[in-house]
């Protein structure tokens, strides 16, 4: 049997109708949305789609107060309603949808009962307003979202009385809601064939059986189980009745993800060279959501910038530890930085807790060992040192990788005891950002950093070699060579200094394709005391680069050149990577 043919066709929107209700029902015909498709359809299929749009029509002018329309639709001529789906017409060449949308109703009388005090109800659902069907949803939505923060987990629409009076052009609407009794919740059980244990997943989740019934309490226990990434999903389903005691039963539905993941990473810049990076991570390592991440880092390849850097790192995290929401880690390093003006070779290992006090807010405190060896313009020193570390991140940043709005701020004080070749101290590190966007379909994104550092305690020369700060490359100050500005000791040699202060700035460009552009600027300072004072040196640098959006973040390729400090400022620099510059 041979397949009806099929036809290109025109549809149209014919009506005396305002620039806004005009827009939403072209927005809503899937008449108008096939005429606009690149893939052609049969008759038989366009006569369903435009006895359908009848409805839909129907649905948009309700939404906008029209409660008295008359809807055309035809074919070629023919009223669609009236046409069979068994005997289509052989051929359609156009589409016509005709609205008299008559008059728009407004709100007589807008009422809904019971509310919570306090209650903040859609700001069109008011006598003398625009009488729009989606303000009633929004209504009894706000309504029982407000009794469920209440505790009264079942809240529902009971009745609703709706009167349209044609002769004056008003909606009467009466809602009235059963907010139901007040809960707590019940028991938590766990369905899904997961490798996670069942105690540790209620242990995890942290749902606080007993206590008043409240939405984000829900929200917060599947958060935490989604957080320990051993999940690919996960539902909290409540219980359809409630049980004795007024007590709501929850089900935890969850669906393990792989256990095992590994990725990898590289940039590349003309100073720097290539940087590679790898990891493997097991999600489950022991049954109950302990996460082991094995990390391995090269950089330095075929650069101009000493020797090669290296990083092996190996962290284990246990979720819910001490309470829901502190994590247990254990984590040892092993790190050579081979640069241009200093050596180091450094064994760390340590232990701490981890308090997420919300996705965006979280919180560390850790002790650790360090012994390394360096090498710099003071001579080769050895040490060996008790660490502290302490730090707050908050993470308001609307994405990761390209952020557009909201801001991030990090900072970490680590206290270090000497317990051989160096002095007590402070170190000190901040990291702050700030993103603002103006624009749509193309935008303009503003995008601030500042960068703080310091070393609080021993002088320049007992100071750990790796702990001091310079300034150059595409992480501070890009155009200049990389650490290219630190302390200048005499004969030609550099050191870090105690002190760092990072400007940078940029103005991101989106076109409403694929590609964007970009205008940076950076500035960088270097001191030898513990705080900038201005006694220290500056360097600057500017440039300009591409973006191309991918599915894993943009791809970047800046190009800049140094403004002021000791570079030449005829030379430049490139930087190649993933993901916007900070």
């Amino acid at each position: 049997m041979l397949a009806p043919p099929v036809f290109a066709f025109d549809a149209s929107l014919q009506g005396s109708l305002e620039e806004e209700l005009r827009a939403a029902l072209e927005g809503g015909s899937l008449l108008i949305e096939q005429s606009n498709a690149e893939t052609d359809v049969s008759p038989q299929e366009l006569v369903s789609i435009a006895q359908a749009d009848y409805k839909r029509m129907l649905a948009v002018l309700y939404d906008y107060g029209y409660y008295g329309a008359d809807i055309g639709i035809s074919l070629d001529g023919r009223e669609a309603s009236s046409i069979t789906s068994v005997a289509p017409p052989q051929q359609v060449n156009s589409a016509q949808i005709t609205i008299t949308p008559g008059k728009a109703f407004r709100f007589g009388r807008a009422e809904i009962t019971p509310i919570v005090p306090g209650t903040a109800l859609p700001e069109g659902f008011r006598p003398g307003a625009p009488a729009r069907l989606s303000l009633l949803r929004d209504a009894v939505s706000a309504g029982t979202t407000r009794w469920r923060n209440e505790g009264h987990a079942k809240a529902k629409l009971e009745s609703q009385t709706i009167t349209a009076r044609h002769t004056d052009g008003t909606l009467n609407a009466r809602l009235k809601l059963d907010p139901g009794p007040k809960l707590r919740f019940g028991d938590l059980s766990v369905s899904g064939d997961s490798a996670v244990r069942t105690e540790r997943i209620l242990e995890i989740a942290g749902l606080p059986v007993g206590e008043t019934y409240s939405p984000k309490e829900l929200s917060d226990a599947a958060g935490r189980l989604r957080r320990t990434g051993a999940f690919s999903s996960v539902a909290m389903i409540e219980a359809d009745t409630i049980g004795p005691g007024d007590q709501l039963a929850i089900t935890a539905r969850v669906v393990d993800d792989k256990p095992r993941r590994f990725g990898f990473g590289g940039e590349v810049s003309t100073i720097e060279g290539l940087s590679l990076s790898a990891f493997w991570m097991h999600r489950n390592l022991f049954g109950g959501a302990e996460r082991l991440r094995v990390e391995a880092e090269i950089e330095g390849i075929g650069g101009d910038t000493g020797g090669t850097d290296f990083l092996l790192s190996t962290r284990y995290q246990r979720p819910s530890t001490f309470n829901e929401d502190t994590d247990l880690y254990v984590l040892g390093e092993i790190e050579q930085q081979d640069e241009v003006n200093f050596f180091s070779r450094q064994l760390t290992i340590g232990t701490g807790i981890e308090r997420i006090a919300s996705d965006q807010r979280s919180y560390r405190l850790g002790v650790a060992l360090r012994r390394a060896n360096t090498r710099d313009a003071f001579g080769e020193d050895q040490y060996t040192l008790l660490l502290l570390p302490t730090g707050a991140t908050f993470d308001y940043r609307d994405r990761l990788l390209d952020a557009r709005k909201g801001y991030y701020l990090d900072a970490e004080v680590s206290p270090f005891y000497a317990i051989k070749g160096a002095d007590n101290g402070l170190l000190t590190e901040v990291d702050a950002r700030v993103y603002r966007t103006f624009g749509t379909e193309t935008s303009t994104t503003f995008a601030l950093r500042g960068q703080l550092g310091s070393v609080i305690g021993p002088g320049l020369e007992d100071a750990p070699t790796d702990f001091l700060f310079y300034s150059g490359g595409g992480d501070t100050v890009r155009g200049h060579d990389y650490q290219s500005l630190g302390v200048d000791i005499g004969n030609g040699q550099i050191v870090g200094g105690r002190s760092f202060l990072g400007l940078s700035a940029e103005v991101r460009y989106r076109t409403a394709g694929s590609l964007g552009y970009v205008g940076f600027i950076d500035a960088g300072y270097i001191g030898r005391e513990a705080f900038p004072d201005g006694s220290g040196e500056w360097q600057s640098g500017a440039g300009l680069g591409l973006r191309y959006d991918t599915p894993i973040g943009p791809i970047r390729f800046d190009v800049a050149v140094p403004t002021s400090g000791g570079d030449d400022t005829s030379s430049w620099q490139v930087y190649i990577g993933i993901g916007q510059a900070f």
